[in-house]
C-alpha cells in the first residue's frame, strides 16, 4: 500500500562526478544543500556573497561577478547605518558589513574576483530560488538583495512575472555559456515558504517561479546546459505532514533535508560518486566527534 505520492525524478543522463567544482547560490536551502556537498568531498563554494532569496537579485550577483565591475567608495550600492554604526551593502549578506567602508568593499570586491575565477572553472551551478517578491530603493529604483532591518518607507515591493524572470536568466545563462561552455546549471525551488508576505502570497509567488524555470529550462537557447531539481514538489508531496517540519513548521526539518539530498544524489551521482560521497561524510563526522570530545 502506497501511503504517500511520489515524485517521479527522471535519472540525469549526465552526472556529477566527486571531483567536480559546484557553486551554490540563493536562499537558505542552498546552505542546506551546500554543506552536504562540504561534508561529501565536493569542491563547493556556497552562497559566497550571502542568502540571495529571489531570481533578479541572484542574477545581477553573477551578472557583476562575471562583468568584474569593483565596487566603490560612496556607492549608492552602499548604506551607512547611523543607529549602529556600520556600512552595508544592498547587494550583500550582513556577514560582509563593517564599521569601516574601506574594509566592506575590500570585501566584495575581494569575494566577487573570488568568485569570479572559481565559476570560469566550475563544472555545475546550483541555483536555489526563494520568492518572486522583490524590494527596491523607493528613491532611485535601485534593486536590493538585503534591506538590513532598515525602515519599510525606504522600499518599494514588487512583484516578478514568469516572463521577466525568464528573458533576464535566459540572456545571463548565454553569458555564463561564454565564460565557461562546460558549465551546467541545477535549478531549483526552495522549499521553505515565506511566511512574511501571507501564505497565500507566498504560493503565487512559488507558482511565478515554477513557471519561469519551465521556460528556461526547456528553452531552446538552453543548450540541453539547465536543468530542473524537484526540491519544492518532494516538500510539498512527498513529506506533506508536519513531522518533516521544524519547529517553526516552515523550514525543513533535518530527516527532510537529508532525504531530499538523497533524492538528489539518485538523479545526479552515479555509484562510485555515491560512495566517494559516504566515506568523505562518515571522515567529516568522525573529526566533528574527536573536535568535541577535545573540546
Amino acid at each position: 500500500m502506497e501511503l504517500m505520492t511520489h515524485i517521479d525524478i527522471p535519472e540525469s543522463e549526465w552526472k556529477i562526478v566527486a571531483d567536480a567544482k559546484v557553486l551554490l547560490v540563493g536562499s537558505c536551502f542552498a546552505d542546506e544543500i551546500g554543506e552536504k556537498m562540504l561534508r561529501g568531498g565536493f569542491e563547493a563554494m556556497v552562497n559566497p556573497f550571502g542568502t540571495l532569496y529571489n531570481p533578479a537579485s541572484i542574477a545581477a550577483s553573477l551578472l557583476r561577478t562575471i562583468s568584474e565591475r569593483e565596487y566603490v567608495k560612496d556607492s549608492v550600492e552602499l548604506i551607512h547605518d547611523e543607529l549602529d554604526g556600520m556600512w552595508h551593502s544592498w547587494m550583500h549578506h550582513s556577514r560582509f558589513s563593517s564599521t569601516e567602508q574601506e574594509v566592506l568593499i575590500e570585501k566584495m570586491n575581494r569575494t566577487m574576483h573570488e568568485v569570479g575565477t572559481f565559476l570560469r572553472e566550475a563544472d555545475v551551478l546550483i541555483v536555489t530560488l526563494g520568492t518572486a517578491i522583490i524590494y527596491r530603493i523607493k528613491e532611485t529604483g535601485m534593486l536590493v538583495a538585503n534591506c538590513h532591518k532598515q525602515p519599510d518607507s525606504l522600499f518599494v515591493r514588487e512583484r516578478l512575472s514568469a516572463y521577466d524572470i525568464a528573458d533576464q536568466w535566459q540572456m545571463l545563462l548565454q553569458l555564463l555559456e561564454s565564460v565557461n561552455p562546460k558549465l551546467k546549471v541545477i535549478f531549483t525551488v526552495s522549499p521553505i515558504r515565506h511566511k512574511r508576505d501571507g501564505f497565500h502570497v507566498n504560493q503565487i509567488s512559488k507558482g511565478i517561479l515554477l513557471q519561469s524555470l519551465d521556460e528556461i529550462v526547456n528553452c531552446k537557447s538552453s543548450n540541453g546546459k539547465c536543468y530542473y531539481f524537484p526540491s519544492y514538489e518532494i516538500m510539498m508531496d512527498e513529506l506533506r505532514d508536519y513531522r518533516f517540519y521544524a519547529d517553526d513548521m516552515i523550514h525543513p526539518s533535518e530527516k527532510a533535508v537529508e532525504y531530499i539530498w538523497q533524492r538528489f544524489q539518485d538523479t545526479y551521482f552515479d555509484n562510485k560518486t555515491k560512495d566517494a560521497v559516504a566515506k568523505a561524510t562518515k571522515k567529516w563526522t568522525r573529526q566533528q566527534h574527536r573536535q568535541i570530545v577535545k573540546d
